[in-house]
């Protein structure tokens, strides 16, 4: 798997790159092919402007006379003196709408002597040299070619910049969205490698705690058919109490998978009722004087607050208190102190679990409150559980409409706040 995702991210980052090359050079090409459409509708529209000045010429010379005589050259008819500046004006704007054309445009014809013989009123003659200066000869025959119609077409590059920013807007888009896919892709594979990690590191971590009380009790169960133990009342007595003791052990464990099963489902149902939080956190350090004092852990409380009468499920939140303290303890260094202090303000109430242990890298805070999450650095891998306790106490908490931080430095301890809604009337 380790070597697997970067081959696929190295193979997905050449595939991208070579979309975005293609696509580069796609727009090139559409930009070309875009010009020469251009080009060739304003040349076919040249054409027609010039078949359609010569229609008029041939009405007003020839009125609807068809047997007409081809025309000499003394017969040559000026363009000036069948339309006027206007009327010339709209036939080029009807042809070039024909094509699509919209662009502004001035117009000019030259004669034979390069002079302007009938011009637009915005026509400069530098605009005969201009790379957007359209010409063409107005009479059929090259006999005839005594006037010069010159259209210049203002700003033409509008067309292909428009064009130009179409294209671009959509293959930014879809790039965008194949360079999204990549990396909620790529992000996904990471995600499934660390569930697969989290997976395996539970199975062991389960193994590992069920595992001690099935030896133990699969001891004490040998040891009372042993005809010695049996004859003993005190010894069948020690035994019964170990297996009792080891398989409540185990049905703790169990409750505590089976209600993150129910977290994540939202199925507990909170009993809430009135209670003072410093009676709640008194039970607590009581249920656990034993182990403090077996650590050999200087235990104070701290107790600053005013209003302390909170709503909340008494045994779900003493668990996760318990819970806080219990890994004070798991996680604590030497001459080890944890410390509870309160403290509240207009509406809510802050209780923290301070101690002085190994705490937390900056990572490690990221996912501690992550179900399953386990850090795998120094002695912390080396405690038992599942990974389940900051997240049933997120979830508990969170619940109450409350919240949890965590503030932490490595080698220097941590503190546990948790804030929850003081109890009105």
């Amino acid at each position: 798997m380790k070597r697997i995702i970067p081959i696929i991210i190295t193979l997905i980052t050449l595939s991208v790159l070579g979309l975005i090359y293609v696509q580069v050079e796609w727009i090139r090409g559409a930009m070309k092919l875009k010009r020469e459409q251009y080009e060739n509708d304003v040349y076919v529209s040249l054409q027609n402007i010039r078949d359609s000045v010569n229609h008029w010429k041939d009405k007003q010379t020839l009125g609807f006379n068809f047997n007409f005589q081809p025309l000499t050259f003394n017969d040559y008819v000026p363009t000036s003196t069948v339309l006027n500046t206007y009327q010339l004006k709209d036939i080029i704007q009807f042809e070039f709408r024909r094509k699509n054309i919209r662009q502004p445009f001035e117009f000019c014809i030259i004669n034979e002597a390069m002079t302007p013989v009938m011009f637009s009123t915005g026509y400069k003659l530098e605009n005969l040299d201009s790379e957007h200066n359209y010409k063409i000869y107005l009479s059929n025959n090259t006999l005839f070619n005594t006037e010069q119609l010159n259209i210049f077409i203002i700003q033409p590059e509008n067309i292909f910049f428009n064009h130009l920013i179409v294209l671009l807007l959509f293959s930014i888009i879809f790039t965008a969205v194949i360079i999204t896919a990549f990396f909620l892709t790529v992000r996904t594979m990471l995600s499934q490698k660390r569930l697969s990690e989290i997976k395996s590191d539970f199975i062991n971590n389960m193994t590992h705690e069920f595992k001690t009380p099935i030896a133990t009790i699969q001891l004490a169960s040998d040891a009372l058919n042993n005809i010695q133990v049996i004859q003993s009342p005190d010894q069948i007595k020690y035994y019964s109490g170990m297996i009792k003791e080891e398989n409540q052990r185990m049905n703790l464990q169990v409750e505590r998978i089976l209600q993150a099963a129910q977290l994540e489902k939202n199925e507990i149902k909170l009993q809430l009722k009135k209670l003072d939080i410093h009676d709640l956190i008194y039970t607590v350090a009581e249920h656990t004087h034993l182990q403090m004092k077996e650590a050999g852990i200087k235990f104070e409380t701290d107790f600053k607050a005013i209003d302390t009468q909170v709503m909340v499920d008494e045994v779900h939140f003493t668990n996760i208190l318990f819970n806080l303290i219990d890994n004070a303890i798991k996680y604590r260094s030497q001459n080890p102190e944890i410390r509870i202090a309160t403290q509240s303000t207009s509406n809510m109430l802050q209780v923290k679990i301070i101690d002085n242990g190994i705490g937390m890298d900056k990572d490690v805070q990221y996912h501690i409150f992550e179900k399953f999450f386990r850090a795998h650095t120094g002695n912390i891998h080396n405690v038992k559980g599942f990974g389940l306790g900051l997240s049933y106490v997120k979830s508990i908490i969170e619940a109450h409409h409350g919240k949890v931080q965590v503030q932490s430095e490595l080698g220097k301890g941590s503190t546990f706040t948790l804030s929850i809604p003081i109890a009105k009337g």
